[in-house]
């Protein structure tokens, strides 16, 4: 998923029109909304018995999504030609990857 996302972001594509629309946005938060959770059940599952490292992984793979983000948009924006790096698509990656934390916790949550 961390590899698929990264071709999907730097692929160039031509004839692309540049715009800011609420559909690009929804996709962002979705696709990192994905990608966090596969990355917060194994590692919340690792740390089953202890509850301050889980926590602690959830801010972790938060902010860690996010910067993922963000230097994709970096690397869209410095080393592609048909792509731009966009911060609103960053907010939307971390939209995406919050809620993504959020969902898990709260499974978690309901389930004890």
């Amino acid at each position: 998923m961390t590899v698929g996302i990264a071709i999907v972001s730097l692929w160039e594509q031509p004839n692309v029109p540049q715009t800011v629309a609420l559909h690009d946005k929804i996709t962002h938060g979705m696709m990192y909304l994905l990608l966090t959770l596969t990355w917060i059940i194994p590692v919340i599952k690792s740390y089953r018995s202890n509850h301050k490292l889980q926590i602690a992984s959830y801010v972790i793979v938060c902010l860690s999504i996010t910067v993922y983000g963000a230097l994709l948009e970096l690397l869209q924006y410095s080393c592609t030609q048909t792509r731009t790096g966009e911060w609103l698509d960053v907010l939307a990656d971390f939209l995406g990857a919050f809620i993504g934390v959020f969902l898990v916790a709260l499974i978690k949550l309901i389930r004890h």
